[in-house]
């Protein structure tokens, strides 16, 4: 195209400074606004605080409510917010409130209305959402300035971090073989007689929390732990396993007998506190080392000590027995006064060579002399039992001597007897025999006379006895019968003399 003949239009100079104006506005404008921008993201929350613009706070307010100067009660949620000019708001980021597993949020409002008189924390919330939303509470809600009774329990929260501060505790981990006592800071003042009160009411809860986990505001509501085990407590030089113990064992216990002695006696006891009885004990003792210290402790000792004055040492050492079923009956009576439960008292070593040293060696000597003298007495009744068992012997084989006597004597007497018997019938059998010769004779002598009887009979004599018969002996001639039979009976008498003497060499 020939440049001659081209139309070259010019704009006007007045629309173009109007149009770069607008896109100057514009262009300043877009920054402006970019400049107001705020993110917030996810885990974050924004605090406003405006400089100007809102008017003064009401005195003793430090978070507005209702758009004054100073820190906002309105939060930034997570997000893209816009027109917060930065010559009127500072925007401070905030990381969100997390309360992990196992621990409770404490709130305490630095701003609200003044609380009740007579009261030290804001009534618990029935909708602890709404508590944390601080235009809520500084405006409908009527939240009260200070400690809140209400808790914040595990999760994540958006809270205004210029109103509430907030503190993460442990809950309340009631533990096995625990009970918790709970004294309450709040709630209704009631007159008790046993310093006692109802659950929810101020004072120390008559009802222990069991094992378990409880979330309960620790502030507001103090809880003292209480061991419901069985405690073994040791008053010796040494210690068991197991026994209760703080730095360093209890002392033996030193008591001083009716005669003088003063000595150490070991004592085992154990007790324990039960559930329903937790509450008299910390409401009238105070925690398990102050049931020990201030109660237990000084019961023993008292008892024992006001047991042994009653006894000589001596027989506090015999009979460790009883003082030991005596002690514990009055443990049990008295502690029971306060709630503890003695199950068991027990008695070890009684005194030592220093204290009751003589005193034992004495009794040990004389145990030593009785025990000689039993021996004495023993072997003397033994001795005497083997005299009466000699002499039971010996009676008995004299018995037996007697015995054996006495039966000879009866045989000997049944042999006389029999003698006897066999004698007279001996003699009754001669006499018989005596008497049928007689008879026989009498009958021949009647038949052939006295004379030649006799001869008869003498010849029958001789013949048994084997008499010779030749006549040694002078027969008289005078013819006479008489005369022959007397020389026969001298021949025959002569020979019965000469066999006798044979038979006598």
């Amino acid at each position: 195209m020939d440049q001659r003949n081209a139309i070259i239009i010019k704009p006007p100079s007045k629309f173009m400074g109007i149009i770069s104006a607008i896109l100057i506005l514009f262009i300043i404008v877009g920054i402006a606004v970019l400049t107001t921008i705020t993110n917030i993201d996810a885990d974050s929350l924004g605090v406003v605080k405006q400089k100007f613009g809102g008017g003064k706070l009401a005195p003793g307010k430090i978070i507005a409510a209702n758009g004054e100067n100073g820190y906002q009660a309105k939060i930034l949620a997570p997000g893209l917010h816009f027109f917060y000019w930065p010559w009127q708001y500072d925007i401070d980021k905030s990381p969100v409130t997390e309360i992990t597993t196992g621990y409770l949020g404490l709130v305490q409002a630095i701003d609200g209305i003044p609380l009740p008189k007579g009261t030290i924390y804001a009534p618990e919330w029935t909708t602890p959402d709404k508590m944390i939303q601080a235009e809520y509470f500084l405006t409908t809600g009527n939240g009260f300035k200070g400690p809140q009774l209400s808790i914040l329990q595990p999760g994540k929260y958006r809270l205004n971090p210029k109103l509430f501060k907030v503190e993460k505790v442990t809950l309340l981990n009631v533990k096995a073989g625990q009970v918790a006592v709970i004294k309450s800071n709040v709630g209704e003042v009631v007159k008790t007689e046993n310093q006692l009160v109802p659950t929810g009411n101020r004072g120390i809860w008559n009802t222990a929390y069991p094992p378990g986990q409880f979330y309960l505001n620790s502030a507001a509501y103090e809880a003292t732990y209480i061991d419901t085990r069985h405690v073994k407590v040791s008053y010796t030089k040494a210690q068991e396993p197991g026994e209760r113990s703080k730095n360093q064992p209890q002392n033996p216990i030193t008591v001083r007998s009716v005669d003088g002695f003063t000595f150490p006696v070991d004592v085992r006891i154990t007790y324990n506190i039960r559930e329903e009885d937790a509450p008299k004990l910390v409401a009238n003792v105070g925690d398990d080392d102050m049931i020990l210290d201030k109660l237990v402790t000084p019961t023993v000792r008292a008892i024992f000590r006001n047991n042994a004055e009653q006894v000589k040492a001596l027989d506090y050492v015999q009979n460790r027995s009883k003082q030991e079923q005596q002690s514990q009956e009055m443990l049990v009576s008295e502690l029971a006064k306060y709630g503890v439960t003695v199950l068991e008292v027990r008695i070890g070593d009684v005194g030592d060579e220093d204290t009751l040293g003589a005193l034992l060696k004495t009794q040990t000597d004389r145990e030593i002399a009785v025990q000689e003298q039993i021996t004495l007495e023993e072997q003397q009744r033994a001795a005497e039992k083997t005299k009466a068992l000699e002499k039971t012997l010996q009676e008995a084989v004299e018995e037996r001597i007697l015995a054996t006597a006495a039966y000879g004597v009866k045989v000997a007497d049944e042999n006389k007897l029999k003698l006897i018997t066999e004698a007279s019938a001996t003699a009754e059998q001669i006499t018989l025999i005596a008497a049928a010769q007689a008879e026989a004779y009498q009958k021949v002598s009647d038949v052939i006379g006295p004379n030649n009887a006799a001869l008869l009979e003498l010849m029958k004599t001789i013949s048994e006895s084997g008499i010779r018969i030749t006549p040694e002996v002078m027969v008289n001639s005078g013819g006479t019968n008489n005369g022959t039979t007397d020389a026969l009976m001298g021949t025959m008498l002569k020979g019965m003399i000469g066999k006798d003497k044979l038979v006598t060499k």
